[in-house]
C-alpha cells in the first residue's frame, strides 16, 4: 500500500502551478513564487508596518499561495508549515473553547485573532477568506491583551480584501473518505468610480474520516466583505464571517489510570494489546451542531502624512449544541467492581453542550505616528481597547456510559438515541436533581479596559529600539461555575515590552533581542473533586529572547535564529483528578520555565525552486510545584523536537510553464501526555509524516492534486489525550477562473 501511494504521489507530481491571478497588478510568475514563499513583512506584529529585518518580534507567516499550492482548505491544516508549532486537538466545535488547540514554545494556544482583533472560531476554520496567516511568537499581551493571547504566541489570520476589477473563481474538490467540496470567490466593484468594492468567498464541505467514512460531517462558510473609499484619505471596511458545522468530534482518549495499571506507557504498546487505530468505538448520531458569527468593521483615516487613525469594531459569537463523546483506557473492574476483571478496554462517556453560547464585543482605536526628531525617526502606535465577554455555556454529563473491550464488540450501541435516552433516564428519576448532579454551568460577564503605547525609535540608520507598555483592567460582574456562584472581582496589570534590532549588514543581517511580557487573569478554577472554586491570582510570564535575522541575495533567502527563555509564575496545574461532572481539578502550582531554540528558513534558491523549513527544540519544566510534577515537563507541553519542511518547484517559462510539484513533511519527537510521579509517563510516539502535492495553472483554469501522509504513518496528537490522526489520503481539485 505504501509503495502504491508513493508511486501515485510521484505520478501526480506531473501537475502543478506557475501563474497566479488575484489582483489588478500584473506580476511575472517568478515574482509571484518569490512573494508567496519569501515575503514576511508584517503590519500586525507591532500594530505598525515593519520590515522583518528591523522587527525585534519573531514571527512566521503563510501566504494564501502556499495554501493553494498544497491544496489546503482550512487554516488548521495550514499550520503544519509553521516552525515550532504542533497541533494538539482538532476543533471540537464547542462554544467558547471548541476551536483547534496547538502548542508553541511549550504553551497551549488557539486561533483567536482576525486582522489584529479578537475573533475566535470554535469550529474547523475554513481558509476560503484567508490572505495569509501570521503567527507571532512569545508572550504578546502588550499590544493584543491578555484575554486571547498565549505565552507561546498568537495566531492572527489576515483576510482577503476586495479589489478594483471584476473577477473570481469556482472550485470543485473531492478525495478520500468521501470528501467533496465546492467553493467560490467573486469580486466586483459596485460603482463605476470603483470607490465601493464587494467580495464574497463561500464554501461548502462534506466529508467522512479515516475512522468513519460515512460520517457526512458538513462545514459551511460564508464570508462577504465591503470596502468603500470615498476619498483618498478615507477607507471603510466591513467583513462578516459565518461558519456552520454539523460534525462528529475527533475520537479522544484520556488517561485517568497510571501507566503501570494500564500495562503500557505508549500508544504502540496499547495497539499491541488490542487497541484498534481505525475504530471510533461509538455508533452514529453523536454529532455537535455549531455556529460562529463574526463581524469586523474598520474606518481608516489618514489625518496627514504623519498621522493615521484606525477605528475598529469586532463582534464574535459562538454557539454549540449536541453530543461530545470521550473515552479512556481502563480495566473492566472499573465497571464490574470485580478485582479479577483485569481485561484492559475502553470506558465510554459523554459530555454534551446544551445551547451553549459565548460572545465578544470589542472596540479599538489606534493612532499611528511617523515623524522625525532631528534626523531620528519615530514610529508610534497609541490606542485604547474595550472588550465585553459574555459567557453562557451549559454542559450535560451522563458520566460513564459503559465499558467495552478493544475488539469484537458492538460499538454501535452507544449512539445518538441511546445516549439521549440515558440523559432522559436521569432527568426523569424521582427525587433526583439532574441540574446539580449532571449539569455544569459556566456563565458571567467580563469587561476589559486597556490602553497601550509602543514606539520604535531609530537614532541611527540600522538601529531600532522598541518600547511599549499596556495597562489592562478586568472587571468580572459575577456568574456561575458549575453549582457554585462566582463572585464579582477586578484584577489589573501592566505589561511592558522592549526590543532592540541592529543591522550588522544593512538590509541583510541583523541581531535582535527582546523582552516580552504577558499575564492571564484565569478567574475562578475548580479546586477539589467536590467542585468547589477559588479565585486565582493573575499568572505572569516574562520572556527574554535574542538571535539573528538575515535577508540575503536581494531578498531571496530570509532566516531567523533565536533563543528564548520564558518564566511563568502563579500557574494553574491540573492535579489529574476530575469532578463527577468531568471538570478538571486544578491548583495554583507555582512556576515553570520554558526555554528553547528556533530556526526558520525561507528560500527562493534557483529559478522556480522554493524551500520553507524550520526546526525547534523546547525544554520546559515545573520549577516550583507539587512534588508530583516538580522538575518534570508539563503534560501539555507537546513534543520537545519539531521539524517542518516543504520544497516546491515550478516551471516559470517554456512549454512546461505552469507545471510544478512539491513535497513536505513534519517530524515530532516523543510527546509525554502523562508525566507525574503518581501517574508515571505515557508517550505519544515520535512520527514523521510526508505529504506531496502537484498543480497546473493557466489563465482560465487550475488543476491540483495532493497526497497527505503518503507513507501511511500511524501517529497521534493530543492535549493530555491520544487522538489518532488520518492515514494516507488523496485529494484533487479543478478551478475555473473568470
Amino acid at each position: 500500500m505504501k509503495n502504491v501511494l508513493i508511486c501515485a504521489s510521484v505520478l501526480s507530481s506531473m501537475l502543478t502551478i506557475a501563474q497566479k491571478k488575484d489582483s489588478t497588478n500584473t506580476k511575472s510568475i517568478d515574482e509571484v513564487i518569490m512573494n508567496t514563499y519569501i515575503k514576511k513583512d508584517s503590519d500586525y506584529s507591532n500594530k505598525m508596518s515593519l520590515k522583518a529585518i528591523e522587527d525585534p518580534q519573531v514571527y512566521s507567516s503563510i501566504d494564501k499561495g502556499v495554501l493553494e499550492n498544497q491544496l489546503l482548505f482550512n487554516v488548521d491544516d495550514a499550520l503544519r508549515n509553521i516552525p515550532g508549532l504542533q497541533k494538539m486537538w482538532s476543533a471540537t466545535n464547542r462554544a467558547g473553547d471548541g476551536g483547534i488547540f496547538v502548542n508553541m514554545r511549550g504553551f497551549v494556544a488557539g486561533s483567536s485573532l482576525r486582522n489584529g482583533l479578537v475573533a475566535p472560531i470554535t469550529t474547523s476554520m475554513d481558509a476560503i477568506n484567508i490572505e495569509k496567516v501570521e503567527v507571532l511568537k512569545g508572550p504578546s499581551a502588550t499590544l493584543f491583551g491578555s484575554n486571547v493571547t498565549s505565552y507561546g504566541g498568537i495566531i492572527n489570520r489576515v483576510t482577503k480584501k476586495p479589489f478594483e476589477n471584476f473577477g473570481g473563481s469556482v472550485s470543485l474538490a473531492g478525495g478520500s473518505y468521501n470528501y467533496y467540496r465546492v467553493q467560490t470567490d467573486v469580486n466586483a466593484p459596485l460603482t463605476n468610480d470603483k470607490k465601493l468594492l464587494f467580495r464574497l468567498n463561500t464554501a461548502y464541505t462534506n466529508q467522512g474520516t479515516f475512522q468513519r467514512t460515512d460520517a457526512k460531517n458538513s462545514f459551511y462558510a460564508f464570508t462577504p466583505s465591503l470596502t468603500y473609499r470615498p476619498t483618498e484619505n478615507l477607507e471603510i471596511n466591513a467583513e462578516l464571517e459565518m461558519y456552520e458545522t454539523d460534525a462528529y468530534p475527533e475520537t479522544a482518549f484520556f488517561f485517568y489510570f497510571p501507566s503501570s495499571q494500564l500495562g503500557a506507557d505508549n500508544m504502540n504498546q496499547l495497539e499491541r494489546l488490542g487497541y484498534d487505530y481505525k475504530q471510533t468505538y461509538a455508533g452514529n448520531g453523536l454529532k455537535t451542531t455549531a455556529k460562529a458569527r463574526n463581524f469586523f468593521g474598520q474606518v481608516n483615516y489618514k489625518i496627514n502624512k504623519h498621522i493615521k487613525s484606525s477605528t475598529n469594531i469586532s463582534t464574535s459569537y459562538s454557539y454549540s449544541n449536541g453530543f461530545n463523546p470521550y473515552f479512556y483506557f481502563a480495566p473492566k473492574s472499573v465497571i464490574s467492581e470485580n478485582p479479577l476483571d483485569t481485561e484492559l478496554g475502553i470506558v465510554r462517556a459523554d459530555q454534551s453542550t446544551n445551547g451553549s453560547k459565548k460572545t465578544y464585543f470589542q472596540v479599538q482605536q489606534n493612532f499611528n505616528f511617523d515623524f522625525n526628531i532631528g534626523n531620528m525617526r519615530n514610529r508610534t502606535v497609541a490606542g485604547f481597547d474595550y472588550m465585553r465577554v459574555k459567557d453562557n455555556q451549559s454542559f450535560l454529563s451522563i458520566g460513564v456510559f459503559d465499558w467495552v473491550p478493544f475488539k469484537r464488540a458492538n460499538y454501535s450501541d452507544m449512539n445518538g438515541q441511546t445516549v439521549a435516552d440515558r440523559y432522559k433516564y436521569y432527568q426523569n428519576l424521582p427525587n433526583y436533581d439532574f441540574g446539580v448532579n449532571n449539569t455544569y454551568i459556566s456563565s458571567g460577564i467580563d469587561n476589559i479596559y486597556s490602553g497601550y503605547i509602543s514606539n520604535v525609535f531609530t537614532p541611527i540608520h540600522g538601529l531600532n529600539i522598541l518600547a511599549g507598555l499596556r495597562y489592562e483592567s478586568r472587571s468580572f460582574e459575577g456568574g456561575k461555575r458549575g453549582p457554585n456562584l462566582a463572585d464579582s472581582y477586578t484584577q489589573s496589570a501592566w505589561s511592558p515590552k522592549l526590543g532592540v534590532v541592529y543591522q550588522i549588514v544593512p538590509e541583510k543581517i541583523s541581531v535582535f533581542g527582546n523582552y516580552q511580557n504577558s499575564f492571564t487573569s484565569n478567574g475562578y478554577y475548580t479546586s477539589d473533586k467536590a467542585g468547589n472554586i477559588q479565585l486565582s491570582a493573575p499568572e505572569r510570564a516574562n520572556q527574554f529572547e535574542g538571535g539573528f535575522k538575515t535577508n540575503l541575495l536581494r531578498g531571496k533567502i530570509n532566516t531567523t535564529l533565536s533563543y528564548y527563555n520564558i518564566k511563568v509564575n502563579n500557574t494553574l496545574l491540573n492535579t489529574g483528578e476530575v469532578t463527577a461532572l468531568g471538570q478538571a481539578v486544578q491548583n495554583q502550582a507555582g512556576s515553570l520555565t520554558s526555554q528553547g531554540v528556533e530556526l526558520e528558513a525561507n528560500a527562493y534558491l534557483i529559478k522556480g525552486f522554493s524551500l520553507m523549513a524550520g526546526v525547534s527544540y523546547n525544554d520546559m519544566k515545573y520549577t516550583q510545584a507539587d512534588k508530583d510534577v516538580a522538575g518534570k515537563r508539563p503534560a501539555t507541553a507537546s513534543s520537545p523536537w519539531l521539524v517542518n519542511f516543504n520544497a516546491s518547484y515550478q516551471f516559470v517559462d517554456g512549454n512546461l510553464k505552469g507545471l510544478g510539484f512539491g513535497i513536505g513533511g513534519n517530524y515530532a519527537s516523543d510527546n509525554k501526555i502523562v508525566n507525574s510521579a503518581s501517574m508515571g509517563t505515557f508517550i505519544l510516539p515520535k512520527y514523521f509524516v510526508m505529504n506531496a502535492n502537484a498543480f497546473y495553472d493557466t489563465k482560465k483554469f487550475r488543476i491540483g492534486v495532493k497526497v497527505d501522509n503518503f507513507t501511511n504513518e500511524r501517529y497521534w496528537n493530543g492535549f493530555t489525550t491520544a487522538n489518532a490522526q488520518p492515514l494516507a489520503n488523496i485529494m484533487g481539485s479543478v478551478t475555473y477562473k473568470f
